[in-house]
């Protein structure tokens, strides 16, 4: 098995992607939205999901969610993680449109106290892994203020 020398970071030259981590870098967090039927369509795909037309636009959207889904990871699963141990990695529904969940991870907040549909907010912040060269910005969740 072949594995990119930088990972598990993402790979911000994917184009289906790539929009989404620039945005990140930015501070911004976009997601396709459909030039048909308006819809949002999360994980970027040749054709919408709900009309199945191809034209897609990046927009910007707010940033805020509710928690979908979450685990407490305790023990590292890759090697790379074990820094993080413990973290919560999650699913956010996004206020725009809760069909539409992200893949993140919770930070600054008691793990404890994390509950399912809590409302939270995106943040950016870098991330890096022990013995992988770069970081990249990624939008991660925290408790709404």
């Amino acid at each position: 098995m072949d594995v990119r020398p930088a990972f598990p970071l993402p790979d911000t030259a994917w184009k289906p992607i790539h929009e989404f981590w620039a945005g990140a870098a930015e501070h911004e967090l976009r997601i396709p939205k459909c030039d048909a039927c308006g819809r949002l369509c999360w994980y970027p795909r040749e054709k919408c999901r709900h009309c199945k037309t191809t034209s897609f636009t990046w927009q910007t959207v707010s940033g805020r969610g509710t928690l979908f889904s979450w685990v407490v990871v305790t023990h590292a699963f890759l090697p790379q993680f074990a820094d993080l141990v413990p973290f919560a990695p999650a699913l956010v529904a996004l206020e725009e449109d809760p069909a539409v969940r992200l893949a993140t991870r919770i930070v600054d907040c008691d793990l404890d106290a994390i509950e399912f549909e809590m409302p939270v907010e995106v943040t950016f912040r870098p991330i890096s892994f022990a013995g992988v060269d770069g970081e990249v910005t990624a939008p991660l969740f925290v408790p709404a203020r």
